[in-house]
């Protein structure tokens, strides 16, 4: 396979750029709407410190014309004094407020990412199952983490530069054009050339900045995906193939870096040009007109000052376009995932299950992923209510997929999935949760405390029912051999445990929830042999009293049922007591034949 087939394409590409522009302005508009107050605030605050900055060559020019002249015609110092002691509270004044300025930006910032943060952790998690299984864990930590830096970084002094710099050439070109119209006349001819190279700088960044935001995005995919199946790529030796692939993508985002570098050294260095021959042209005129006792040498001074500081905000202006261009990029993505909308929808009138039985029926269901051929023809099947039922068959029978319908991680093409005469579809997502629970064959544990982890069944459990729950399934003695009893904290994953002994957890976690409907999809496949003897009286005290759909390849598991189905394309092809099948001579039997032959030879 080529490796250009592995790579994952970026769905954001695909959609129209003015829908994907208004939704990225629409999601920017509503973490600021929040924050309008202090953010005019912050503005106005950048308003002052400006007027106080621009303030200065005035009062230079003063000085030299007004000031001086007094001093030495009639040694007369105050105006000296004056415009001296002005221009120095003006920078004190000044200063203190671009300090304001800088935290009050930075509160405003830190309050629109704690928004954002949130926003994407809990649509993150209300999305559905489907989501999660084609869109990559890597895709969204990148969004979670350097998209959002991307924004914080444009927040926490990005806007506040655009407003600076933007303010600072207005009341720059304002006093200028106020001081001596002609030097002002000067500068405006030069504004032609910095607007032409921003214009310029602007198209040209863009298309570098999406780029560098997609090509971060694959680094990081690809650096998660690599340690999350570290052990893989150990145990296949391929860690030659990972270090090839990860490089040819660090080597993508190097390029994209290196060329908006690139981009941006053209526009500081055209920029500087423009305005050192700017500030030339008008000391050249300037000093003509002095010459000709048309200009006053103060005022000469000052356009000058004038000039030099008009083309340092226009070159801040051109650094915040690159923050922009970076924060815009991460919107589009940040918007592309919060526009997600979950392919199992809560219902619009939810039905409240209030004391489950756990009758279970599947009327015509037919199921497919995607846009996938059906899974699930037409499926018709009924559980009574306190029944066992093991499913059997090959890997792709559409045995896991039963499962996922009736917990409803995903909706049917057709039919229905009835839990006691409710269509799963219209019961509240809660009463939904609470009354079906699925253990899989992954018994994921959180890092943490081996009772918290059994108490994430029914939180708010207390410690003596925690400990039931675990004497009940046969978990107890093992949990307090640890070294610290049901107080041991166990890493991510519960990487401390071994597989059975998180699937023993696991057991125990479910049996605390007492769901009316339980399903197991493989949960004694990581079993041993001592672990799975452990596990079955365990099993049977799970089991008992409630709807229970068990998935297992190990026919041990399967007995313990009351009744087996063979599942095969999607289609009951057997359907009776596991002691029946065995000697009917079908498919089971086959099964059953060679478990035996199994036992016998070991």
């Amino acid at each position: 396979m080529r490796r250009e087939g592995l790579r994952e394409q970026d769905p954001d590409a695909l959609e129209d750029p003015r829908a994907v522009r208004r939704r990225s302005l629409g999601l920017l508009g509503s973490l600021l709407r929040p924050v309008a107050r202090p953010a005019w605030w912050t503005v106005a605050l950048v308003v002052l410190a400006q007027l106080a900055v621009v303030a200065g060559p005035a009062l230079v020019a003063y000085g030299i014309d007004s000031a001086l002249p007094a001093l030495a015609d009639d040694g007369n110092p105050r105006p000296l004094v004056v415009a001296a002691g002005v221009y120095l509270v003006l920078a004190v004044g000044g200063g203190l407020l671009s300090a304001q300025v800088v935290r009050a930006s930075a509160r405003v910032s830190q309050a629109v990412l704690l928004d954002l943060r949130g926003r994407l952790f809990r649509h993150t998690q209300r999305l559905s199952l489907e989501f999660h299984e084609r869109y990559t864990s890597g895709r969204i930590i990148s969004r979670q983490t350097s998209d959002t830096d991307a924004l914080r970084e444009l927040l926490d002094g990005g806007v506040t530069t655009l407003a600076s710099s933007g303010l600072a050439m207005v009341f720059t070109a304002t006093s200028l054009v106020l001081l001596d119209w002609r030097s002002g006349l000067v500068l405006l001819v030069a504004v032609l050339p910095g607007v032409l190279l921003t214009r310029w700088f602007q198209l040209r960044s863009q298309r570098q900045y999406r780029l560098n935001r997609t090509a971060v995005a694959r680094v990081i995919v690809r650096f998660v995906e690599t340690m999350t199946g570290i052990r893989a790529v150990q145990a296949f030796r391929r860690e030659a193939t990972a270090d090839r692939v990860y490089g040819d993508e660090s080597e993508v985002y190097r390029r994209t870096t290196a060329a908006a570098i690139r981009v941006n050294g053209v526009f500081d260095t055209g920029l500087t040009l423009i305005g050192n021959v700017t500030v030339a042209a008008v000391l050249l005129v300037g000093g003509l007109r002095v010459i000709d006792d048309g200009l006053d040498v103060g005022v000469l001074v000052a356009a000058v000052l004038y000039a030099r500081r008009f083309f340092a905000p226009l070159q801040q202006i051109g650094m915040f376009y690159n923050s922009f261009q970076s924060a815009t990029a991460a919107l589009e993505k940040l918007s592309a995932l919060l526009a997600q909308e979950p392919s199992v929808p809560d219902p619009v009138r939810p039905v409240r299950l209030r004391a489950v039985r756990g009758d279970v029926r599947f009327v015509g269901v037919e199921f497919g992923y995607g846009d996938g051929p059906s899974v699930l023809p037409a499926l018709d099947l009924h559980v009574p209510a306190g029944q066992s039922i093991a499913l059997v068959g090959e890997t792709g029978a559409g045995k896991s997929t039963v499962a996922k319908l009736l917990a409803r991680f995903y909706d049917v093409r057709a039919g229905a999935v009835l839990l006691d005469g409710v269509d799963v579809r219209d019961a509240a997502p809660a009463d939904l949760r609470r009354a079906v629970v699925m253990v899989t064959q992954e018994a994921y544990l959180f890092s943490g405390s081996v009772a918290a982890n059994i108490a994430l069944g029914r939180p708010g459990a207390s410690r003596a029912e925690v400990e039931a729950a675990a004497r009940a399934v046969g978990v107890h003695d093992l949990v307090v051999s640890l070294p610290d009893g049901y107080d041991t904290l166990v890493d991510k994953r519960g990487g401390r445990l071994s597989a059975g002994q998180r699937q023993l957890v696991s057991f125990a976690r479910a049996f605390l929830a007492d769901p009316a409907v339980l399903i197991l999809d493989e949960a004694t496949s990581s079993l041993d042999v001592p672990g799975e003897a452990l596990v079955q009286r365990g099993l049977r005290t799970l089991l008992a009293g409630r709807t229970a759909v068990v998935i297992a390849h190990r026919l041990s598991t399967v007995m313990g049922s009351d009744r087996v189905l063979v599942v095969d394309g999607g289609r009951v092809v057997e359907d009776g007591p596991p002691a029946v099948l065995a000697t009917a001579g079908g498919r089971f039997a086959a099964l059953y034949d060679d478990w035996q032959a199994t036992l016998h030879a070991g």
